[in-house]
């Protein structure tokens, strides 16, 4: 994959003149843009791109941080002409994690905000309450990966369960799906809890929903947080990572620490339960959303960083060997 997309990288360049290659994550894909600029310093027919690289987490927390992979990750981050990070916890564990020395940026995750809307429906509600109106929806999504903690989603919504009547969504797939599913048949909530797999469109999901729970022990920045709150849903999640940067405690949402179950059910059951806090909190949440992370507000940045780039003395080629 790495070779192919380089070459890939290499073709396009030259077909279209490139003036900036921007790389999302650090391994595979700013490995892959290096590549393709030694390759084209070397041929010396056309135009070398500069290189912006954004790091998202993964390939710092998980990647970057493996000895296999840091030198690697750590060379092609500096390596490139713009870096950026999608929250300031993430710049403060690039440069703690991996032997970094590039300055950077943080620019945050952003979303189409004409999309990502509440857009409720009755009968898919209907659907998952299975027609019990009283029934409150709470709905997790990810990619179910051990950070998400889904056994503990599970392990929060049966407190939550024990003093309403609820059900459980969980959308998406990954690792830790069946076990939190027999958890779910362990504490007697199977028909509780229903798992609807990878889906396309999550914002009508999201938008029957009553509370979005995520109390994963790492979010670099917390995306499916934000699209919930542009949905209007009230999120109770750790205070780890990027998360207290996107979710102001009590304001636009509710952080606890990871392992604080309890806390995160009880701060569940009274937004469940009080409809007044409720909706305060849903205003709080699509306010945020709505002042700092809307493609209006974030896409700009982008755009000025990469001027900003492409304005600084261009990199010089490597030295041939000989």
């Amino acid at each position: 994959y790495l070779l192919s997309i380089a070459n890939k990288l290499v073709e396009v360049s030259r077909e279209f003149d490139l003036d900036i290659i921007h790389a999302h994550y650090a391994i595979p894909h700013a490995v892959a843009a290096y590549l393709a600029r030694q390759i084209l310093f070397g041929s010396g027919t056309h135009g070398v791109p500069r290189i912006i690289t954004t790091l998202h987490g993964t390939d710092v927390t998980l990647i970057g941080s493996d000895p296999s992979y840091s030198e690697t990750a750590a060379f092609c981050i500096d390596q490139s002409d713009g870096v950026t990070a999608v929250s300031e916890s993430l710049r403060r564990d690039t440069f703690t994690q991996l032997p970094v020395k590039a300055d950077i940026r943080v620019i945050p995750n952003f979303l189409d905000c004409q999309i990502h809307q509440r857009s409720f429906d009755v009968k898919l509600a209907a659907r998952y309450q299975n027609g019990n109106a009283d029934t409150k929806l709470v709905i997790h999504v990810s990619n179910f990966r051990p950070v998400k903690r889904a056994p503990e989603v599970v392990e929060i919504f049966r407190r939550i369960r024990d003093q309403m009547p609820a059900r459980l969504l969980l959308v998406g797939d990954g690792p830790d799906l069946p076990r939190a599913r027999q958890v779910a048949k362990d504490l007697g909530l199977a028909d509780d809890v229903e798992a609807l797999g990878e889906q396309e469109q999550v914002v009508p999901l999201l938008s029957v929903a009553s509370l979005f729970l995520l109390p994963s022990t790492e979010e670099s920045f917390g995306v499916a947080a934000l699209e919930a709150m542009a949905c209007g849903v009230p999120v109770v999640a750790s205070r780890v990572g990027g998360l207290p940067e996107v979710i102001e405690h009590g304001v636009s949402g509710f952080l606890h620490d990871p392992h604080d179950l309890e806390g995160m059910a009880e701060s569940g059951v009274r937004v469940l339960t009080d409809p007044s806090l409720s909706d305060a909190i849903a205003a709080g949440g699509l306010r945020a959303v709505h002042e700092k992370f809307c493609a209006e507000e974030v896409v700009p940045r982008y755009e000025r960083f990469y001027q900003e780039v492409l304005d600084r003395p261009a990199m010089e080629p490597p030295v041939a060997r000989k």
